[in-house]
């Protein structure tokens, strides 16, 4: 099947494949706005659906047992009327082979084929993602874009395990950080809102969603994150626990008799939020749960908000001055809680909310949530991965 060049908007399509889903966006050449974005789940099922959004409507398309070209394809018959110019391909570990973001070819691919072991459940289904597409538009350039390029400027010091060393020179065992395209993006964005060059911006972003990472950035460049060979290491997330004592694994596996590969699955898919409520990973239920009086959803959110100011104290010893703290992504960009409650372990730093551009998410001022006397402005910064994949996309393709 190839693309139909017909008048109509030029376009870019932004791929994010999972092991059995295929989410998708489609943007303007031209301008910001999403024109059509979709997701297909439970691909290879017999509940297998497609989720289409176009001009302010929205359908629900059964596909069972379709496969992700199956459902690529479902999704290109809802794109009359557009004309792509390529393909984003959202990738998650580029390993050290990647520090940017490249247009695809075969020896690209092979290279993402030596990270698997990096990222045994992310690398081979955005590589599907990528097969399928090339097999639909073989005539489109398409780019792919790394979750851990923009971290690759982390200092030695930073990115090293204080293990012996063979394991880092023979297996690349590091921290490689991840969300670096949502990282990237706020920057570019904040150094915008601030009227400052990106190049001359240090901050500490946060990205707070289901998986979170925070990021330090120094003079527009990642110096540290909290992520780190996996995106299990750092934050508490919704479902994985983020740091814990190394000997756990043994503890468990001794105490109880688990395995290796069920407590790493508990660690990624039991814990956190969930794990810490007993209820739910979404931070929306937790919060009304507190507000009712749960007292396991309420520590779940205290947990959550001092491990993140802990991990932003952190952080500043990657930076020599710092222009804002900047939260993104689910939690950051929704939860006025979760925002005062970390910004209340701050004080030492200065760190001082105003309760009313707070409980607004800071729309009323390009932004801002900070008091005017706090010693350190902060942000919320809406984040958009899929433009930021259209961007890089465009200007490699261009």
């Amino acid at each position: 099947m190839t693309t139909d060049h017909s008048p109509g908007t030029d376009c870019v399509i932004v791929i994010n494949c999972g092991s059995s889903s295929l989410k998708f966006a489609v943007l303007p050449v031209v301008g910001e706005e999403v024109l059509i974005k979709g997701l297909a789940e439970r691909l290879g099922g017999p509940e297998a659906v497609l989720k289409i959004e176009r001009d302010g409507e929205s359908a629900r398309i059964s596909i069972p047992s379709a496969t992700h070209r199956g459902a690529l394809q479902a999704a290109i018959r809802h794109m009359n009327g557009l004309n792509p110019r390529g393909i984003g391909h959202r990738m998650v570990h580029g390993g050290e082979e990647f520090t940017d973001s490249v247009v695809i070819c075969d020896d690209m691919m092979a290279a993402v084929e030596r990270c698997i072991c990096l990222a045994p459940l992310h690398n081979p289904a955005n590589l599907v993602g990528v097969r399928t597409a090339r097999e639909l538009f073989p005539e489109l350039p398409q780019v792919a874009v790394f979750d851990t390029a923009f971290h690759q400027t982390l200092p030695p010091k930073a990115y090293l395990y204080a293990i012996p060393r063979t394991y880092y020179e023979e297996l690349k065992v590091r921290r490689y950080g991840f969300h670096g395209t949502s990282h990237h993006y706020v920057l570019l964005e904040t150094a915008r809102l601030l009227d400052r060059r990106a190049e001359q911006t240090s901050l500490i972003t946060m990205h707070l969603g289901n998986g979170c990472s925070a990021c330090a950035i120094r003079n527009g460049r990642s110096a540290d994150s909290t992520m780190g060979l996996t995106p299990s290491e750092g934050l508490v997330m919704g479902t994985r626990s983020g740091d814990v004592d190394p000997a756990l694994h043994q503890f468990l596996q001794d105490q109880t008799g688990m395995r290796l590969g069920e407590i790493t699955a508990m660690l990624n898919s039991r814990s956190g939020l969930l794990g810490l409520s007993g209820l739910s990973n979404d931070m929306r239920t937790l919060s009304a749960a507190a507000h009712d009086g749960h007292q396991h959803a309420r520590l779940a959110i205290e947990v959550f908000c001092y491990r993140l100011a802990k991990s932003v104290c952190g952080l500043m010893a990657a930076l020599d001055t710092i222009d804002a703290l900047v939260f993104t992504g689910g939690i950051g960009e929704n939860s006025p809680q979760v925002r005062a409650m970390t910004a209340a372990h701050l004080n030492l730093l200065g760190v001082v909310l105003d309760d009313a551009r707070n409980a607004v998410h800071g729309r009323a001022d390009k932004g801002s949530i900070s008091s005017p006397e706090s010693r350190i402005p902060c942000l919320v910064v809406p984040t958009n991965e899929e433009l930021m994949i259209a961007r890089e996309t465009l200007r490699l393709i261009s």
